[in-house]
Formats: C-alpha cells, structure tokens, sequence
C-alpha cells in the first residue's frame, strides 16, 4: 500500500471514530460495549454462539503456535526487552474480553458492568467479587489501576500509544474503578482499557515490572505455566480452580489440560517434526514446502486429506519492510524504486509455485481496503485536511508494479532507475549510484530465516542492476530482535497480521485423546474461530450437514475409537484452507 492510501485510510479511520461515538455510548451499567451499535448477547447469554458449552476437557495439544517465533527469553510479554513466550495470555485476566462473532464487541469477565458516561469522556467498571488470582487473593480496583499506570508509564509502544489519551485510572471503591479520557477521539478508549491485562499489584511490588523474568507470573487467567525450558519449549497447564471458568464468556471454552509450544530454529526440523507427530498444530510458511514438503504416504494413503475452505476475513502482509526513519528512504521516489525492483510475478511462477497472490494494502481483503477513487463522502471527511495531504490521496489507490513473469524486468527497472536520478543519485565510476555527498546506496537486507535467501537473493540482483549496492545480512533470531527493536536495519524480511497470520500456512491438530475429546472445542485461544468451526467439523461430523469422514485406511484411522486428527490450514492471502487427518503413528 502507498503512503498517500495509507494516509486517506488513516485520516477516514480518525475521522469515523469522532463521528460514529454516539453509538458506543451507553450512559448505563451494560453486560457489554461495542462501538458498532447494539450488542448480539442479551444480558442474560449462556455462551458464544460459536463454542460448544458441553465440550469436554481433557487432552494436550503440542504446537508451534500461529507466532511463528523461534526462541524466548522472558515470561514479561509487556516489554520490550527481551522475546517473549506464546500463550502468556492465558494466564492474564482483563475486564472484558472479546466475542469473536461481532466486528468488535467485549463482554463481562471480571468486570461484571460497564458505565460509558453520555459524553464519552470517561467509563466506570464494577468488579465481580469471586475474581480472584491463581494465590487465592481477590481481583480489586486497585490492581486494575495499577495495571493501567504501569502499563502507561513503563509498557510497550502500542500500550504508551493507544493509552495517551487515557487521563486517569481512579478505584471508587474496592470494586469499581472509573477511566477518564481527553480530546474527541474517545470511541474506542472504553474498549482498550477493558481489554488491559490485570497485573496484581501486591505481586509487582516484589517483582520488577520493567525487567526480564523467567520466573512464572501471578495471573487470574486460566492456565498457569507447568514446564519450561528457556528457548525450547513453555508448558501451560488449565487451573481447575480457576474462578471464571463457568462464566458465559468462557464456557465451552479453555479445555485443553495442556498446551505446549516447541521452539525450533529451523523450518525444515519444523516440518519433520509435524510429520512425525511431535508437533500437533503448526503453520507452514513456506509455499515450497507446502507444494512438495508434504509428499508423504500419510497423503498418498489418504491418512493426509487436503480440502479448501472459504475465508474472508482481513489478512495482512509478508514482505519487506523498509525502515524509513534512515534518511536514504524518505524520499517517496526511492521506496517506489525498490517496489519497481522487485520482481513479484517472475517470483511467484518460479519460487512460490503461483501459491500467492500479491496484497495492495495493509488491509487487504477488509472493507478498509481502499479500491477506488474516494466517494464524495469521504471527499467530504478529507477536505478539512486537503492542503497537508498529497494528492494522490484523492487519485486511484496505488497498486504494486505487474511484471510478465519472464524474469526479464527491464521496463520496471528502468522506470526505478529514472526514480533514484531523480531523487539525487548518480551513476559513478564503478556504476554504483552515489549521492551528492559520494555515498553509495547501500541497502542491507536483514533476515534470520534461511528460506528468505531464495527469494531476496534474486530482489538483490534486481536491484545492483540499477546501480543499488545491495546486500542480505543474515543472524540468528536474537540478533534480528535486537536490531528491529532499536531500528538498526535498512529493509526487514517479516509478516505483519491484523487477525489473520497472511501466506502459505500449514495449522495442524493431532489429538492422542481425542477419542474423549469427540465434540465441538475451542482450541484454548490458539486457534480463530474458523480453525475451532473445522475441528467442530471434524469431530463432531453429525453436527455438520451432509458431511461425512473420510474412509478409513486399513490401520483404523478415524475408527471412532482410535481415531488421531490432525486439522491443517493452507491460507494464501486469497484463502484456501486445507484440512488434513493423519491416524496414530
């Protein structure tokens, strides 16, 4: 997506959410907010449609996690120091937490109410007496409000960012708590300060909240931590005792007694560890591996069924990220350069085998997408800001460059060639472009993943073609994290996701237990809804219309009592979705 579409995305967003207030608030106690209107579940809900509330518990589920990460050095998510575990939200609690069946809803966990004051400006909570911490002691105001200050003050950017216009955090009572906010975008404040963890302050006295920690944390949420070694695998076990577990927001939900994740620095360890059922759900990345990686007799012997399955939700981005804040980058002509360079189409055909297809936005495949010219209502919203937005903002969204596939890029790489001249580089002796001051265009490409090589080597070429002195920087996982952290990189090779984790991906369950586990479940808060609607669909087949499992091989496979499902999603950025049965090893 161009920086000017980014920019009229951005400006409608700012501008909706003055307009659109009205609707979110409430002006009484509800059961629930949403800034899109009325709530789908009545005050008096049993669950979320979308979970079965008699699901069994049990089982164990060993996985990858859909993070995608390599390693992890701290159980303190809410830093930036240091890599976090997967799955530390399982042990944290917030007020209200989200219905994954409306655009953006939360609903009551150990806040029983929410008050949005009739102008917007603040919004009260009242807590649930029984809310209490895995130590036994009781969820009060004020460790909801020091959550809030700690996070403000000592938190990542997107906690520091999204809570500057949240004035204060005030405990009424032992109970309720009431947050204050400033200026006239307030819409969505009320949602992101429900959403906070809840730290307990009696714990972080002793503990420092701004340092890396190996030692488990206090939480209220539903697992705590088992197992772990640093680096290699965190093992979370489900609290019997924990408080919220009959709630509406959380029955026929949490019912794995444990959940694993395996940490593996190589994606091809990765892929023979989820063949041999080491791992029992995993994302492939990796279009090569899902075209030929999965030539196994589990497939040929129909032990390994691949299917599609719509899916329209917002993906997002895997890529090139191009670190503007050097100043190599800050003209716009440059950046358009290097997207002229990149040779998508030749890409696809000969490394991705045509799994992909190309995004245009950050939003793609959302309505926030930008398709068109702007309608003359969102001509009006942007005419306050005409004269501070470029021009384009008003002109057809831009859309990446379209090569014929060939690997002969010459027009693009002409037309990027012309772009760097006009920005101040020129040709010197040794055919490296050179600005004004006799510095080369240096650019470093900096990955820590061995199967980017392929892909970035030939973007390299493309690109000293047009006199670029370009480079690939490979370092281990901890490396790249240090250096994306303090911004000491030209372009990045990484995935970015709104809800949806953008490529080729392989998610696979294998459920040793799964014949006590043959009903509707919801994977814990590892998977979305639609990997939980494809296990519902899989294990519980009479509850999915004119669907029936797949013949059994001759080794009893999905035989009702022997049966070991594995669910696999296959999701290029278009979506098709893969599911697969593997029986027991």
């Amino acid at each position: 997506m161009s920086r000017s579409t980014r920019m009229r995305t951005t400006s409608l967003i700012v501008l909706l959410a003055s307009t659109l207030f009205a609707a979110a608030a409430a002006a009484e106690p509800r059961h629930g907010l949403s800034v899109f209107g009325e709530l789908k579940y009545a005050p008096d809900f049993k669950h979320f449609d979308y979970v079965n509330p008699d699901a069994p518990k049990g089982g164990r589920i060993v996985t990858m996690g859909t993070g995608g990460a390599n390693t992890f050095d701290t159980f303190n998510p809410y830093i930036l120091k240091g890599d976090a575990a997967q799955g530390l939200e399982f042990l944290f609690d917030s007020l209200l937490v989200r219905a994954d069946d409306e655009p953006d809803a939360v609903y009551g966990l150990v806040a029983e109410t929410a008050d949005v004051a009739a102008d917007g400006l603040s919004v009260t909570f009242k807590l649930r007496p029984q809310a209490k911490f895995a130590d036994a002691t009781p969820v009060t105001a004020d460790d909801v409000v020091f959550s809030f200050t700690t996070l403000k003050e000592k938190g990542r950017p997107e906690y520091t960012l999204t809570l500057r216009d949240v004035i204060t955090a005030e405990a009424l009572d032992a109970a309720t708590v009431r947050y204050t906010f400033k200026g006239k975008l307030t819409r969505d404040l009320p949602q992101i300060v429900a959403t906070l963890p809840i730290l307990s302050k009696a714990y972080y006295t002793n503990e420092k909240f701004e340092e890396t920690t190996l030692k488990p944390p206090l939480g209220s949420g539903p697992y705590a931590i088992k197992d772990f070694k640093a680096g290699t695998y965190v093992t979370y076990a489900r609290r019997a005792d924990y408080w919220a577990k009959d709630l509406p927001v959380n029955r026929g939900r949490f019912n794995f007694d444990e959940i694993r994740f395996d940490y593996y620095r190589d994606r091809n360890v990765e892929l023979e560890a989820i063949k041999s059922a080491q791992l029992d759900f995993r994302e492939e990345f990796t279009s090569v591996n899902w075209a030929t990686g999965y030539d196994i007799p589990a497939v040929k012997e129909g032990r390994l069924i691949k299917d599609t399955l719509p899916d329209a939700r917002p993906s997002g981005a895997q890529g090139y990220f191009i670190n503007t804040r050097r100043d190599k980058f800050k003209d716009v002509g440059v950046r358009q350069a290097l997207d002229l360079s990149f040779d998508f189409e030749w890409s696809n055909k000969k490394l991705f085998y045509g799994l992909y297809k190309r995004t245009g936005s950050f939003f793609e495949n959302s309505d926030m997408m930008a398709r068109d010219k702007p309608s003359p209502e969102e001509l009006a919203l942007l005419a306050p800001f005409k004269d501070a937005l470029s021009p384009a903002v008003f002109d057809t969204p831009y859309l990446p460059p379209v090569s014929d596939g060939s690997g002969n890029n010459r027009d693009n790489l002409k037309k990027a060639r012309d772009l760097l001249v006009a920005a101040g580089w020129t040709a010197g002796a040794d055919r490296f472009l050179r600005n004004a001051k006799g510095e080369t265009l240096d650019i470093e490409f900096l990955m820590f993943e061995p199967m980017f090589e392929r892909i970035t080597g030939p973007y390299a070429e493309n690109l000293k073609k047009i006199g670029v002195n370009a480079s690939i920087r490979m370092v281990d996982p901890a490396q790249y994290e240090r250096r994306m952290k303090s911004f000491d990189f030209d372009v990045s090779t990484q995935r970015y996701a709104l809800r949806l984790t953008p490529g080729i991906e392989l998610r696979s369950y294998w459920g040793s237990d799964a014949a006590k586990l043959d009903g509707s479940f919801n994977l814990a808060g590892i998977a979305d809804p639609t990997i939980d609607a494809l296990v519902d669909k899989v294990m519980a087949p009479n509850r999915v219309p004119n669907w029936s499992p797949p013949p059994a091989p001759s080794t009893g496979c999905c035989a009702p009592a022997t049966i070991g499902c594995r669910i696999g999603i296959k999701r290029p950025t278009t979506s098709p979705i893969g599911i697969s049965f593997l029986g027991p090893p």
